[in-house]
């Protein structure tokens, strides 16, 4: 019985579709939600968001918000979130050499907690386009 999965910005509708496994960067760590889960309501930190459907699992970077789960229904009202193909790798890894740049320099005037958010973004963003370039590991059974 699979569980339907939304994802959605202010800007658009990222992902719809039914999964059997969602993973959730949760202000107080990752949270696991399967089919059938006990109704939820709570914040997102920045970080991956895994659905997974059979062999497929897709990934998305997300820059927080929040998330409400049903025993048929995950409803993630993000920030911003990306599919990791829509990531342009070159675009997040200069970010990234940005961000860094600036936290070395400190310059008079920034403001560095947004500073060490835009690290973190863009290090999260590079990491979910990375990740889809490698196959998602099959756990095999003992015996095989």
């Amino acid at each position: 019985m699979p569980i339907k999965l939304e994802i959605v910005t202010a800007e658009r509708q990222v992902y719809s579709g039914d999964v059997e496994f969602v993973s959730a960067p949760g202000v107080m760590g990752t949270l696991g939600i399967l089919p059938k889960h006990s109704p939820l309501l709570t914040a997102l930190e920045a970080g991956e968001l895994r659905a997974k459907k059979g062999d497929e699992e897709e990934s998305f970077a997300i820059s927080g918000g929040f998330m409400e789960v049903r025993p048929d229904q995950v409803i993630v009202l993000a920030d911003t979130a990306e599919r990791a193909e829509e990531i342009d790798l070159e675009r997040a890894e200069a970010a990234r050499q940005r961000a860094e740049g600036l936290l070395k320099e400190r310059p008079s005037g920034v403001d560095v907690t947004a500073i060490e958010r835009a690290l973190r973004r863009s290090r999260i963003r590079l990491r979910v386009a990375k990740r889809r370039k490698k196959p998602f590991p099959t756990v095999k059974s003992p015996g095989e």
